[in-house]
């Protein structure tokens, strides 16, 4: 009794996060390795956000490249998981919350991003009205999907490396 609703409190877990936004589909470490530093060379004067944190992956490479690293999760679950890989690395962290209501912090010099199509405007915008917020260019990575909108600056197998600078003559 008791592992079958376990199993269907996860099962429901996951199917509530993939309703509100992207399934959870693990980057490749190697791949994430290779592209911070074949796309982006992230290094100890880095802030790198990872929005969709999963199971904390990018942050824990991101942090061993010297970088700050902050993750935000939708799944509780997957929370926990990162939060156990994370257990112990200086540099990284990750916090439970909706990746559209997450506010960037001020010094993030890198994003990185796992999307499915559906979301790849409405992600661009967000982005774009972080970019105006902050009053500076951000460097978005994304995995699998790309951006609506933006011109890509560099493409690496799945990853693909965007710089979106604020508008010009708009309100941030």
């Amino acid at each position: 009794m008791i592992p079958g609703l376990i199993v269907a409190a996860i099962v429901l877990t996951f199917g509530f996060v993939v309703a509100f936004g992207a399934p959870y589909v693990p980057s490749h470490r190697r791949e994430v390795r290779r592209s911070f530093k074949e796309l982006y060379s992230v290094g100890k004067r880095d802030v790198v956000v990872d929005l969709g944190a999963g199971d904390g992956r990018v942050l824990r490479e991101a942090s061993r490249c010297g970088a700050a690293a902050y993750g935000v999760e939708l799944n509780p679950l997957l929370v926990l998981f990162a939060r156990l890989r994370l257990a112990g690395g200086a540099g990284a962290r990750v916090t439970l919350g909706d990746m559209w209501r997450y506010r960037l912090p001020d010094d993030t010099t890198l994003v990185y991003a796992f999307s499915v199509s559906r979301d790849s405007a409405r992600l661009a915008r967000h982005l774009q009205a972080e970019a105006e917020r902050l009053r500076r260019p951000l460097h978005v990575m994304m995995y699998g999907s790309t951006l609506t909108g933006p011109r890509p600056v560099r493409t690496w197998r799945g990853h693909t490396l965007y710089r979106l600078a604020p508008l010009q003559g708009k309100k941030a």
